[in-house]
């Protein structure tokens, strides 16, 4: 298992100097964020790749605004499709493997007010099959890994579980196209990490950790050692990358997450 820490959590002015402070924190890697400006950073990713970052996956920025591929308007979803095909171009010339998406974020909630969505559900299943088709094919043809993350059911109504996301990635049929599994929305909902985890596992292709509160892992209440027991069981050997809000001064908080996510296996 190789860990990650986003970029945004890591002091130093550069990439050269963020990954300098995470490999002696304890870290492998830096994931980046790819915000709307992230294709025109292709010059300083690849500079900072000859300096030696190693940065594995990118993670999508996206606004209700800006769309998402899952999204309900036609065309917030082929711009939301043009963005994701740049982050997979960009990632590998970073020396990554990964671009993370959700089907949405912030767009619709069925537990909260209209609660019935605009699209029904196999609607919802079509746009998706055919848009991680679509990009798992980029993915593939410039060698990357399209990321899915289901999200928890307050931000998004259509893929919530690793089940859920597993299930369309099968439809899809690509190796390309892989399951993120984020241990703050499983907390919301998986009824029991660990054998969600196992039963995804011919999926799993990225992990992002931080604990039931949204801080870092090991100031909630996120039972870590049984998680990290069954990836170890599992034989995953992916990227682990915290995503999450730091308590305290990250040279306090995270070299102890290095620790405690590497305390199995």
């Amino acid at each position: 298992m190789r860990l990650a820490v986003q970029e945004n959590l890591v002091p130093g002015r550069t990439l050269a100097e963020k990954f300098e402070f995470a490999a002696a924190a304890g870290f492998d890697g830096i994931e980046l964020l790819g915000d709307a400006s992230f294709a025109g950073r292709l010059g300083e990713l690849r500079a900072a790749r000859a300096a030696g970052v190693v940065m594995p996956a990118v993670c999508l920025q996206g606004e209700v605004s800006t769309g998402f591929i899952g999204d309900f308007d036609v065309g917030r979803r082929a711009a939301a499709r043009e963005r994701m095909r740049e982050l997979l171009s960009v990632i590998v010339e970073a020396g990554g493997f990964g671009a993370i998406t959700p089907a949405a974020y912030g767009m619709f909630s069925r537990k909260l007010p209209p609660f019935t969505p605009p699209r029904d559900a196999a609607g919802d299943r079509a746009v998706l099959v055919e848009a991680l088709a679509e990009l798992g094919g980029h993915a593939a043809a410039v060698g990357a890994v399209l990321l899915l993350e289901p999200l928890n059911r307050y931000v998004d109504h259509m893929v919530n579980t690793l089940a859920c996301g597993a299930a369309l990635i099968a439809e899809v049929g690509l190796d390309s196209v892989r399951l993120v599994g984020d241990f703050f929305h499983m907390n919301i909902e998986e009824a029991d990490i660990p054998a969600s985890l196992a039963a995804a596992a011919p999926y799993l292709g990225h992990l992002q950790a931080s604990d039931s509160n949204r801080f870092e892992p090991g100031a909630g209440h996120l039972d870590w050692a049984r998680s990290l027991a069954a990836l170890d069981a599992l034989g995953y050997r992916g990227w682990v990358a915290v995503e999450c809000i730091l308590s305290d001064d990250p040279r306090l908080v995270l070299p102890k997450v290095a620790r405690l996510l590497r305390s199995v296996g």
